[in-house]
């Protein structure tokens, strides 16, 4: 098979390799890719939202599968774009996307097919918002309707701090249009977990459970990022929370999607808050997460390409997910700055030492190739430092000892990926 991938971060790389280890992988392109996956992929200077260069690059080059892992080109309709063309693709329609591309509209499904969330109130004006603030309990949560990468969520300790939420989503619009509506939500406690799954439309598969570390800093503190590190399995991830997850949560939502006409097919990520009242849905996103697929992936022992072709085929009920045995902790590194300000093109030391090995990994999150053919600094996620172990723990330390054999100037990383680990 010639494979195509859409995007360039740590999820495109884990996916590659991945997809790479298929025995029906013949030759693998990736548009734009990085400079981690160019080692096994050719990487083509195409951006994932020129959704006319990519078809007519599928064509040309005959490609028999394209895989899109990112958000923007999903819901912008790539696959829509792709089949009109008679090109197989793996992910949602357009219309299936929006259970990512709109919050107002996974709430309202939830609320529809009593699916358990937070409370929420929708609003489409700043005004709108400040009248239902008044009366608001708090803490509170505001989130961005449409796709703000992963930012566009606000927790507001008090009125005042709301109110300059309201003023920064809906008339700064500091995540552009995806702030023309907002959602304003009930402020949920618990452990957060992030579980993936499989769905062709009708037939759901999991994934095996992550957690996710989103601040920027130690303890949990600093600006949301895209992610700073994840393990794999969660250890609060229980047989019992499994049950009310698949009882209340997984088939329900991909049953809801198809009796609104929007079968969903791909990837859908669930976040989850395991409240004292039981696990409750976050958030819907309808591909792999990142850096959730970098210790997901690692982990699964199917052919990731027989997988994503029962899941276009509707064959998905005959598919016997798997999982080793085992865990995995990604601890990235970051430019010292993320993710406001930061500086790029720095080389970067000791990749070689990874090559070949099979306990511990390199996934590229912000790289490329210099003018001297140096690997350099080309993002504010630069690495996803991956490793396994038999326990959390080893992997974990497994991770942080393979942390110490890379290095670039401004090299910035959390020490404490994986500390839920020593609560469990």
């Amino acid at each position: 098979m010639r494979i195509l991938i859409i995007g360039g971060g740590g999820r495109e790389h884990a996916i590659a390799w991945a997809v790479r280890k298929s025995p029906r992988a013949e030759k693998i392109f990736c548009a734009p890719g990085n400079a981690g996956i160019s080692e096994f992929a050719e990487c083509v200077d195409i951006k994932p939202m020129e959704f006319d260069r990519l078809v007519a690059f599928a064509k040309k080059e005959k490609i028999d599968l394209t895989i899109v892992g990112m958000d923007d080109p999903l819901v912008g309709g790539i696959v829509d774009a792709f089949e009109e063309n008679g090109l197989r693709v793996f992910g949602p329609e357009k219309k299936a996307a929006i259970l990512e591309g709109s919050k107002a509209f996974s709430k309202d499904l939830m609320k529809k097919y009593h699916i358990p969330t937070a409370g929420y109130h929708t609003v489409s004006s700043a005004s709108e918002a400040l009248d239902y603030l008044k009366t608001a309990k708090y803490p509170i949560v505001l989130k961005a309707d449409g796709l703000a990468l992963g930012k566009g969520v606000l927790i507001c300790e008090t009125e005042e701090e709301a109110k300059a939420g309201v003023s920064e989503i809906m008339e700064d619009k500091k995540f552009g249009d995806a702030g023309n509506q907002m959602v304003i939500e009930e402020f949920m406690t618990g452990r957060e977990v992030s579980v993936l799954s499989f769905c062709d439309g009708k037939t759901i598969r999991l994934m095996a459970s992550a957690q996710d570390h989103k601040r920027a800093m130690d303890g949990d503190k600093g600006l949301n990022t895209g992610g700073m590190g994840n393990f794999s399995p969660s250890p609060f991830y229980t047989p019992e929370i499994d049950r009310l997850c698949r009882e209340q949560i997984y088939q329900r939502t991909v049953d809801a999607m198809a009796q609104e006409g929007r079968p969903f097919k791909g990837v859908i990520f669930f976040g989850l808050m395991l409240t004292g009242d039981g696990p409750k849905v976050l958030e819907y996103n309808c591909r792999f997460g990142d850096p959730e697929a970098q210790v997901v992936i690692p982990r699964m022992k199917n052919d990731i390409l027989d997988v994503m072709d029962a899941c276009i085929d509707g064959t998905l009920d005959r598919v016997n997910l798997e999982f080793e045995d085992n865990a995995c902790v990604c601890v990235v590194l970051a430019s010292d700055g993320y993710p406001v300000k930061y500086e790029k093109g720095f080389p970067i030391s000791g990749l070689e030492q990874f090559r070949g090995r099979q306990d511990a990994f390199i996934f590229h999150a912000g790289t490329k190739f210099d003018e001297e053919g140096r690997v350099v600094t080309n993002g504010g996620r630069v690495l996803g430092v991956t490793a396994l172990g038999k326990t959390l723990k080893e992997a974990r330390a497994n991770a942080y000892k393979a942390a110490e054999l890379v290095d670039f100037k401004n090299k910035y990383m959390r020490h404490d990926i994986g500390h839920a680990i020593d609560e469990a």
